[in-house]
């Protein structure tokens, strides 16, 4: 049963006014989640007489496209948040670089580490991040990072889920209510097959193209020479249809072969056999 949107976000507003009395660090991506929370804490803060500090902290990483950056400026700046742009560059850590199956532990427990880091020099004690009540029933080992780690999820602990954020996210008037999620790009390659940033970028490119051809919904999972391209199933069709577009355009970023998966669109569907 669908929840009252009023009930919902008169909830998650009383918290994050409590939370918006001290200084704050929310892990900021510019995705719906982070977005929601940040645009409240903002709002409760400058309703605060003593309001704290709120640090909007996006991780500038070799494992999401460009965009996500300008996405996240953007967001931020709608807000009125202290943005904080925090390089990180993956290759430094070996064990994560062999993308094992706890891949997202890894680099969850590395970058809130550093987050943490950042966060205490500038005398912050809390920690946040967008995590929602629907990544809890998927397989996230990153999510056991971050409570090692002692990081609050909001939208989890007050059982919100995506289709409420996205709720939330028009009546709060965010450029990004329907923007879709964007995972990291380890996840488009097969666990156990090696990080590879130039694939990455070739990758990235690849789903640019597609965006820019008209499916805003688009993975492009690489296995070996074959690049497995993943739509929403009711553009299928569609996809057939630019088959001879697409495949050119997927040779010349050098792939060998473009092949659509007939299942259609699956987030975590490098997961299935986990």
């Amino acid at each position: 049963m669908e929840q009252n949107i009023s009930e919902i976000k008169k909830r998650l507003e009383q918290t994050m006014a409590e939370y918006a009395k001290e200084d704050i660090c929310l892990a900021f991506s510019g995705g719906v989640d982070s977005s929601v929370l940040l645009k409240l804490l903002c709002d409760a803060s400058g309703r605060l007489k003593h309001g704290g500090r709120i640090y909007a902290v996006t991780f500038q990483t070799r494992l999401h496209p460009p965009a996500d950056m300008e996405i996240a400026e953007r967001v931020a700046a709608e807000t009125g948040a202290v943005h904080r742009i925090l390089p990180v560059d993956e290759s430094e850590n070996e064990e994560l670089l062999d993308n094992p199956v706890n891949r997202c532990y890894l680099c969850k427990k590395y970058l809130f580490g550093r987050l943490i880091s950042y966060g205490r020099d500038m005398g912050v004690s809390l920690f946040l991040d967008g995590t929602n009540a629907d990544d809890l029933k998927q397989y996230r080992p990153g999510l056991k990072a971050l409570k090692e780690l002692g990081i609050r999820s909001p939208l989890a602990e007050l059982g919100i889920t995506k289709a409420d954020v996205r709720r939330l996210a028009g009546e709060l008037g965010l450029s990004v209510a329907s923007r879709p999620s964007a995972p990291c790009l380890a996840t488009r390659i097969p666990y156990g097959t090696r990080l590879d940033f130039e694939l990455f970028e070739r990758i990235d490119q690849a789903e640019t193209f597609l965006k820019e051809l008209g499916y805003p919904v688009v993975r492009v999972r690489v296995h070996g020479e074959i690049a497995r391209l993943e739509v929403p199933a009711d553009r299928l069709s569609d996809l057939a249809a630019d088959g001879g577009t697409v495949a050119e355009k997927l040779k010349e970023l050098g792939f060998s072969y473009a092949a659509m998966d007939l299942e259609g669109f699956r987030s975590g569907s490098m997961d299935i056999h986990i």
